[in-house]
């Protein structure tokens, strides 16, 4: 029996896939890498009995990086990056073994049809996926075609299983277009950041960014931003004055009257105004017009209009907003949730779709009489060729999506009904008045029918208070004239809508890109988000934008990477070559790129206003060896450690406190030492900050702390104070932390495994003896003699933390939290090394006993 391979973009949605296809009949079992399941069963296939196994990526398999070499920032000259820089795919998340899960399970599939999503990004995961199964696949017979692709817009039954009758072929073309953009936006956005950051952090310290980041869209969505702070602070306002009449006619209540003439900008001409008209005593009624007008209801919903409204109406940021709908359509709730069109297909199912709403407590008594006095065909929209608008699927509950998803899933189905109901109805009044010389107006809307109102109520027409009923030639008594004076306002900083609305308008990224761009610009403490969604540009996004308009506008100006995505989409059309355009494009950058280096004195003299030099920021903490001067610790985003005297600065640890260590020096190059820690339920080490970013030994890396260092003797090294292999991670070794005590423990040097042992104890130590069973270093622990956990009142005793039984119920294993992502620096395994001082002879890797799990199981909690 000949197998068939399915494979889809997400664990879930394999499930889903299969469960629909199998009509859930299908078994699961978990794949090796134990992230992905693979379910089975049989059915048939091309007009054959088949075997089929579903199951899924998570995402990209493989991600586009340089060779390894060309990622030192030290040791290559960006320029590199353009042309020199050799890049090769990667595995995008090697602890999920993708490529070989995938070998794996399709080794002997005689067929492989492919479920990833239908856009441009999931056609390039498709031969992501082929080009790590079809070495292992079953040759073909004859000219059999082996490789189909499934299209599919919703995971419902009728579309997955009509997606299975036509099964298509994957387009190399828009894989093609993703490759390009891969590419360019890894080597332009390298290149750039790499300058920048290292030159301006060299320079000054309080930047309070990690990164100085430039991306080809990233840079004109920032640009969009400032531009918009710019006119608010170059805003003047200015002074105006408007006539305000209130007349009324009997009882009524006065009306308050619109003047014809708006405003004007001299107060002497509009007191000139004034006076004419309060010699008047009566308004008289000039005419009186009644039209009827309607309110259009909203095209379907594309994936940008739902990135808008989740922002302004629900408060939730784009990316976010995309999360969450990606969740609910992988659950079956929403069609796909990434599409430009807004024009429902000549066959889609409108009435099927909107049948499923009819018994919800919301708004199914408004579906029900839809569906009874007929739908409205939808206002015509764009067909982008992509996916139909985004709809619900299935009826859901608050309950089942949680508050987010409701929320969201809340307007996607009252946007859908909208889009099928009659439009909005209403009466315009509006009467004109004249009062001496000049003429004034008042109007009011009258509801006729609600319409798609009714079910976004947010755009209902307001009640207002109804106009008197009047006719031309009416007279109304004069109740006050007023000249009132108001000025001019700026305006508001751009929300995330706007910022949206321009990025789709000039081209800035895709319906899938925008959210990240918007992203992007926020973590790298280029803008905050205000209340209201507004977003402000820091000091730092300022100065980038406004040294990139000084050097080379085409950096931030929104047309050149405009017209580079009208490029890309020429290569998913087929219309142009894939090489030409990435060459042409980064002979362009390329150029830009040395002028912008040449020309960085510019920016450099508008960074110089805003940021203090390096040298005048932080406070003293340590010394250097070279100097022996202290050294400044600068705290803000990236910290690190500067020498003004040598005029030299030192990296350190991220995402933690730094305080000296107890004034003690590195053996190698008398730096004083300093100790990072995550807190008291974290774990801490001590760290010499000149090896930190000068690796002492052959077999270290940068960013390395003394728990990883292999120096033979120094008493903070790995050889010193290491205690065994971690219990968790395959890499890490279990180093004791002698500031610690009383609550005295060792933790991993690679994962954030902390184990607590012998606290209150009066002292620890590591000894240079090994355990016969596991070869972990013995530890010497001196007990405090109240609480004497030993027999016969013994106050010391040496053994193996993993193996010796007057030790078990002493140990208990934590994991190390914090409030920012753990730091893990590089680093060497404990063993031998070459560099700055002797050669160290270490006692080996420790190894796990055989019975070591075992043993832990019973005394670690």
């Amino acid at each position: 029996m000949r197998t068939v391979f399915m494979v889809a973009e997400k664990p879930s949605l394999a499930q889903s896939i299969a469960k629909i296809l199998s009509k859930g009949s299908c078994s699961s079992r978990k794949g090796l890498n134990g992230a992905c399941s693979v379910h089975e069963y049989t059915g048939s296939f091309m007009g054959q009995n088949v075997r089929f196994k579903m199951t899924s990526v998570c995402g990209h398999v493989m991600s586009l990086d340089f060779i390894g070499k060309y990622n030192n920032w030290d040791k290559v000259d960006p320029a590199e990056l353009f042309s020199k820089a050799p890049t090769e795919k990667k595995e995008a998340n090697p602890k999920l073994n993708m490529v070989k899960f995938l070998q794996v399970e399709a080794k002997g599939c005689d067929y492989v049809v492919l479920w990833l999503d239908c856009d441009k990004e999931g056609e390039n995961i498709c031969f992501e996926v082929l080009d790590a199964i079809q070495p292992v696949m079953n040759k073909s017979y004859g000219s059999d075609r082996t490789v189909y692709r499934a299209k599919f817009s919703s995971i419902t039954d009728t579309d997955i299983c009509n997606a299975m009758n036509r099964l298509g072929e994957p387009n190399k073309n828009e894989a093609l277009s993703v490759d390009a953009r891969q590419e360019l936006d890894l080597r332009i956005g390298c290149s750039f950041t790499r300058f920048q950051t290292k030159y301006f952090q060299g320079k000054y310290g309080n930047l309070d960014s990690s990164l100085i980041s430039f991306g080809p869209c990233q840079t004109p969505t920032l640009g969009f931003c400032v531009e918009r702070h710019d006119k608010i602070q170059s805003f003047k306002p200015e002074a105006y004055w408007v006539i305000q009449a209130k007349v009324f006619k009997g009882k009524d209540s006065p009306l308050t009257l619109d003047w014809d003439r708006v405003r004007v900008f001299d107060r002497d001409v509009g007191q000139m105004f004034v006076n004419m008209v309060k010699t008047a005593k009566e308004a008289r009624v000039d005419s009186v017009t009644k039209k009827e007008k309607a309110k259009q209801r909203p095209l379907a919903l594309n994936t940008v209009e739902m990135l808008r409204v989740a922002s302004s109406a629900l408060g939730m940021g784009p990316q976010h907003t995309m999360q969450i709908a990606e969740r609910l359509y992988t659950q079956g709730y929403i069609s796909y949730p990434r599409t430009e069109t807004t024009h429902y297909p000549e066959n889609f199912d409108l009435k099927g779709t909107l049948k499923q709403q009819a018994n919800s407590s919301f708004w199914g008594e408004m579906v029900k009489a839809l569906l009874s006095e007929g739908i409205n065909r939808p206002r015509k929209g764009v067909d982008a060729g992509d996916h139909p608008p985004i709809t619900p699927m299935r009826a859901a509950s608050e309950s089942e999506l949680g508050s987010d998803g409701w929320r969201l899933y809340d307007y996607i189905t009252r946007h859908f009904i909208a889009t099928v109901s009659p439009d909005c109805k209403y009466l315009q009044t509006t009467i004109s008045f004249s009062i001496a010389t000049e003429n004034f107006t008042c109007s009011g809307k009258t509801l006729i029918s609600a319409g798609y109102t009714e079910v976004m109520p947010w755009q209902g027409i307001p009640q207002e208070e109804a106009l008197p009923v009047c006719e031309r030639g009416d007279s109304f008594t004069v109740d006050e004239i007023k000249l009132l004076e108001k000025q001019t306002n700026p305006p508001e900083y751009l929300t995330e809508a706007e910022l949206i609305t321009l990025m789709e308008k000039h081209g800035i990224g895709t319906d899938a890109s925008i959210p990240v761009h918007i992203n992007n610009i926020c973590q790298r403490n280029y803008v905050t988000v205000e209340s209201g969604r507004k977003l402000k540009p820091t000091n730092l996004g300022i100065v980038l934008v406004h040294g990139y308009y000084k050097i080379d506008a085409d950096l931030v100006l929104p047309t050149i990477r405009s017209a580079v995505e009208k490029q890309l989409n020429l290569i998913a059309l087929g219309k142009a070559n894939f090489q030409q355009v990435l060459q042409h494009t980064l002979d362009i950058f390329k150029r830009k790129f040395h002028y912008f280096v040449d020309s960085i004195g510019g920016m450099d003299e508008l960074m110089e206003v805003s940021f203090s030099p390096i040298s005048a920021t932080g406070k003293p903490l340590s010394r250097c060896g070279k100097c022996h001067r202290f050294m400044k610790y600068i705290q803000a985003k990236p910290s690190r450690l500067h020498c003004s005297h040598c005029d030299e600065t030192y990296s350190l640890p991220q995402n933690g406190a730094i305080k000296l260590y107890k004034e003690l020096k590195c053996p190698l190059d008398e730096f004083e030492l300093v100790l990072w820690t995550s807190g008291s339920r974290g774990k801490s080490y001590p760290v010499c900050p000149y090896c930190f970013s000068n690796p002492p030994f052959r077999d270290t890396k940068k960013g390395m702390g003394c728990n990883e260092c292999t120096h033979p003797s120094c008493q903070h090294s790995l050889n010193s104070l290491g205690i065994g292999q971690c219990v968790e991670c395959e890499t890490g070794v279990l180093v004791f932390d002698p500031t610690s005590g009383p609550k005295w423990r060792m933790a991993c040097n690679k994962c954030n495994v902390v184990v607590h042992f012998f606290e209150h104890a009066h002292k620890v130590q590591v000894s240079k003896d090994s355990c016969d069973s596991c070869e972990a270093s013995l530890v010497i622990v001196d007990f405090n003699k109240t609480r004497l956990p030993l027999p016969d009142g013994e106050t010391q005793h040496t053994g193996c933390v993993f193996c010796d039984p007057a030790f078990q119920d002493l140990v208990e294993l934590k994991h190390a939290t914090m409030r920012h992502p753990m730091h893990r620096g590089g680093g060497a395994r404990r063993g031998r090394g070459k560099g700055r001082g002797r050669r160290p002879m270490g006692r080996g890797n420790p190894k796990k006993p055989k019975d070591k799990m075992a043993a832990l199981a019973a005394y670690f909690v």
